[in-house]
């Protein structure tokens, strides 16, 4: 049984909340009106993928020509929602640490060749980022100027990185970026990172969290190596598909 915490848990049953419109044993349908522009559609599969909740607006619910006698199923609704040409972002696998996983991170001796980055390591920083891969820069959106970045380093040189920002105003959930020079993988810089940097936001009273597209298959790795737990896949509207 998956044990996550009740901040977790809370979050996501907010997130997906709203007026019930459909639900059967494998998919739900809710409608929001107080949804954000990104977030005008959004989807959570749980981890067993037994169930799929979705949260929509009223304006979606319009253009999708939903009425209220229709049977939906996930393939039904995603069918709606093509044939009205709206597209998703594309889907992103969510990771949280279990409890018991916590206790144990918080256990962890620190690595020396593992600090906290700070403004004065804006050059070492802009060498790091000049030595990626625009691709890798984007996948991972590590920045010097988030609200915690640590750095790992070998020979002296900043050669993988690791920042968070908080995810919502009214959560206490960080979510995570990292990112590590192509020549420098496979020696765990990536994993003990995540380590150091969930270990210091779970002293602050957040709730670390790891997201990565579905098919980066490097990024589901690190999240297994480092103790993650999956909690779901969370899809949402993609920006050109808003209205």
């Amino acid at each position: 049984m998956n044990n996550f915490s009740k901040q977790v848990t809370d979050f996501w049953n907010e997130e997906m909340n709203g007026d019930l419109w459909y639900e059967d044993d494998s998919f739900t349908l809710m409608i929001n009106e107080d949804l954000e522009e990104d977030g005008q559609i959004m989807l959570l599969e749980n981890a067993d993928k037994q169930r799929v909740n979705a949260v929509i607006t009223s304006a979606i619910m319009k253009r999708i020509g939903l009425t209220v006698n229709d049977s939906l199923s996930e393939s039904v609704f995603l069918q709606l929602l093509k044939d009205a040409g709206i597209s998703l972002h594309g889907a992103d696998y969510i990771y949280y640490y279990q409890e018991e996983n916590k206790k144990k991170l918080l256990e962890t001796a620190s690595i020396e060749t593992i600090r906290l980055l700070n403004a004065s390591d804006a050059e070492a920083f802009e060498y790091f980022v000049s030595s990626a891969s625009e691709q890798d820069l984007d996948d991972a959106y590590v920045e010097l100027d988030h609200w915690v970045v640590f750095g790992s380093f070998e020979d002296g040189k900043l050669v993988s990185a690791a920042s968070m920002y908080p995810w919502g105003d009214d959560v206490k959930i960080a979510d995570l970026g990292v990112l590590t020079l192509p020549d420098y993988r496979g020696k765990g810089h990536a994993r003990n990172l995540v380590h150091t940097i969930c270990k210091y936001i779970l002293q602050q009273d957040y709730e670390p969290q790891y997201r990565c597209q579905i098919d980066n298959h490097a990024s589901v790795a690190l999240a297994a190596a480092s103790g993650l737990t999956l909690y779901g896949k969370w899809d949402l509207i993609a920006s050109d598909s808003i209205i």
